[in-house]
């Protein structure tokens, strides 16, 4: 990863339903990000699985900071960005 890093990476695959829940999360609140389909990126497959300990554990984010959320729920999502959970 290059450490001046501007945006959001997720990590994922099309096939996941947390990778799916994820981004209509980002998507519904419009926090812009740019998406790996580890199953079409043989580079972003072994990113995921070298910071996850061998693991294809997705979704994987990596945050402008360097802070990673590996399969973060929608309250982890909603406190990471400071945005009131849903209660629905």
């Amino acid at each position: 990863m290059d450490n001046a890093q501007t945006e959001i990476v997720v990590y994922g695959t099309a096939w996941c339903w947390d990778c799916r829940r994820t981004r209509r999360f980002l998507d519904k609140n419009k926090i812009p990000y740019r998406f790996i389909d580890i199953d079409q990126d043989a580079n972003g497959r072994a990113y995921v699985e070298k910071v996850n300990s061998g693991m294809r554990s997705v979704p994987t984010i990596v945050l402008p900071n360097g802070d990673l959320l590996v399969e973060p729920a929608d309250s982890e999502l909603a406190s990471c960005f400071d945005i009131p959970v849903s209660s629905n």
